[in-house]
């Protein structure tokens, strides 16, 4: 799951050992770069970089090599580091091999259910094939002005070495059992039966890849397959659906620490709030003790009864204080159940691509029902554009859009 450009840089990088040649060996470096760095707001950037590969060694750093078992790692070091607030993978890969990609998404994904903080994608410069794979588990996804995302597809290669061999004077000879031992090997002309067998389990992964990308980034499986494994730079990215804002990293990260910031506010004030709303609940209560009753009829009048006087020394009555403290903790409780809802709500929609700041919705009082709406309504709006801009996307379609003519029966139905 490599881009076609990085993967024709391999090939004649390997191009001498296809011939029978040696690979030039370079010295091990001692200290590469961490994958993770913790910015001063409390953001940890996980760096994904280079060619993805189920395993490396200690060519790592000089032949561009990242392996999955060291994001998986990362990720899930800064998602269970108490310090760390939030999580942003640093994305600059063509992709990688196929292998250990699928576990490493799960793992993260797996990782990311289990932790409330928040993980979000940078595709700076390029998230491409596998790499935009493990980018789509992300909450949200920006891309650079001139970011590249998708090549959504996979590619074998076949290499024939049979002319070279008979060139060299070579005559390879295979000796085996079992009719499919030798198929694809690099001495002889790929065979029909070898070509299909290729062919199935390229489109059995290209099945798979499609299916993931449409989950994690609430697309369905026939617009993904829609890109045609294209690239898709800056804001074609986002008309696509693979991203959601352009930006650089230094953006995400502001943006993240800000929305944070916000939701650490508006949990904060809680039993502040408690206590304003009771107090207005007191002095509601107290103006109307003042105003003045209708006398009201008896049966019988009532005697007055007389209670003892409580000894001087009795402890004082926690009646009346747990009376009062009731209503106060349940008024607290409420709330808390209901920002709660709100941010789970706000979670959720971020990882269908679609932004919710909670803080504000909180302060407006706006209710988890009406926000849940606004997701499905929005969700619905992108699920119409990105048909209309899978079928063309430079050319603007006639008449209202989607959103514009949805709106304008909102507005109808509301004067009505």
């Amino acid at each position: 799951m490599i881009a076609r450009a990085k993967l024709e840089v391999i090939l004649g990088v390997l191009a001498p050992r296809l011939a029978g040649g040696a690979l030039e060996v370079v010295d091990p470096v001692a200290d590469p770069a961490p994958l993770t760095s913790i910015t001063i707001e409390k953001i940890a950037v996980i760096s994904v970089i280079g060619t993805l590969v189920t395993r490396s060694g200690y060519l790592d750093a000089v032949s561009g090599l990242q392996a999955y078992g060291d994001i998986g790692d990362a990720v899930a070091a800064a998602m269970d580091d108490a310090s760390v607030r939030g999580v942003i993978l640093d994305i600059d890969s063509p992709g990688g091999e196929v292998g250990g990609l699928f576990d490493l998404v799960e793992r993260i994904e797996a990782v990311r259910s289990a932790s409330s903080k928040p993980l979000w994608a940078v595709a700076n410069e390029s998230a491409l094939s596998a790499a935009y794979a493990i980018a789509s588990v992300a909450d949200r996804i920006y891309v650079t002005r001139t970011g590249e995302a998708g090549s959504i597809g996979v590619v074998a290669v076949h290499v024939d070495e049979s002319g070279a061999d008979t060139k060299a004077g070579l005559a390879w000879t295979f000796v085996f059992a079992g009719d499919q031992k030798v198929d694809a090997n690099a001495h002889e002309p790929l065979s029909e039966r070898a070509r299909a067998t290729i062919q199935a389990d390229v489109d059995r992964l290209y099945s798979e890849f499609c299916a993931l990308v449409a989950a994690n980034r609430g697309l369905s499986a026939e617009a993904v397959r829609g890109t045609k494994a294209a690239i898709f730079r800056g804001e074609l990215a986002i008309r696509a659906g693979l991203a959601d804002r352009l930006g650089a990293l230094d953006l995400a990260v502001a943006e993240m620490a800000g929305e944070l910031d916000r939701l650490a506010s508006a949990r904060t004030p809680i039993s502040l709030i408690a206590k304003r709303r009771r107090s207005m609940a007191t002095n509601d209560t107290e103006q109307i003790e003042d105003q003045p009753r209708e006398p009201q009829q008896t049966a019988e009048p009532q005697q007055p009864v007389e209670s003892a006087p409580a000894p001087a020394d009795a402890p004082p009555d926690p009646a009346p204080a747990a009376a009062e403290a009731a209503p106060a903790a349940a008024t607290a409780e409420r709330l808390r159940a209901e920002f709660a809802e709100v941010a789970a709500i706000a979670a959720q929609a971020a990882r269908l691509g679609v932004t919710l700041d909670a803080a504000d919705a909180l302060k407006k009082g706006i209710a988890p029902d009406a926000l849940r709406r606004t997701v499905l309504d929005t969700l619905a709006a992108r699920a119409e554009a990105t048909s209309v801009i899978a079928a063309a996307p430079s050319t603007p379609t006639a008449g209202d859009s989607p959103i514009v003519r949805r709106a304008k029966e909102r507005a109808a139905a509301s004067r009505a």
